[in-house]
């Protein structure tokens, strides 16, 4: 089961168990079903000042990922801790999903592309979710699938 830990710093009433129920959705169909996951909501004031410090960049945006464990492999007995995902509400208003989906695809080693695209496009297509989750070993040209 993914562990989800959920902060609001934003100050922005958030939905805080849909979040957690499209990380898990995403993350489950990306192949990943066991780990920890880090959602933090944030003010734009916090986010720019993430952005300055880790990209170099002097201004608020959507989403940030920071990444720890990703897809590596792991010795018996140690859980995966993905990373934490940090959102904007200020920034993404009711827009919340796609950058949320695009931050989790960070985690697990995408890269911005078309391929990333087409699984955002993917997982945000009406009733994802809903339905039996499609393996990496689905997907031909998946992170995952090349791996093996």
């Amino acid at each position: 089961m993914i562990e989800v830990s959920v902060e609001n710093r934003s100050g922005v009433p958030v939905d805080e168990a849909a979040a957690v129920s499209l990380a898990r959705d995403v993350l489950a169909s990306e192949g990943v079903d066991d780990g920890e996951l880090g959602l933090a909501f944030v003010a734009a004031v916090e986010m720019r000042e993430l952005k300055r410090e880790h990209l170099g960049i002097d201004e608020a945006t959507d989403v940030l990922s920071f990444p720890i464990d990703g897809r590596d492999a792991l010795p018996a007995g140690l859980p995966r801790a993905l990373g934490d995902v940090v959102l904007c509400p200020e920034v993404v208003g009711e827009e919340w999903r796609r950058p949320l989906t695009h931050g989790l695809l960070h985690l697990l080693g995408y890269d911005h592309g078309a391929e990333m695209e087409a699984r955002e496009d993917e997982h945000l297509q009406p009733g994802v979710g809903s339905t039996e989750p499609r393996r990496p070993a689905e997907r031909p040209g998946s992170p995952a699938a090349e791996r093996r």
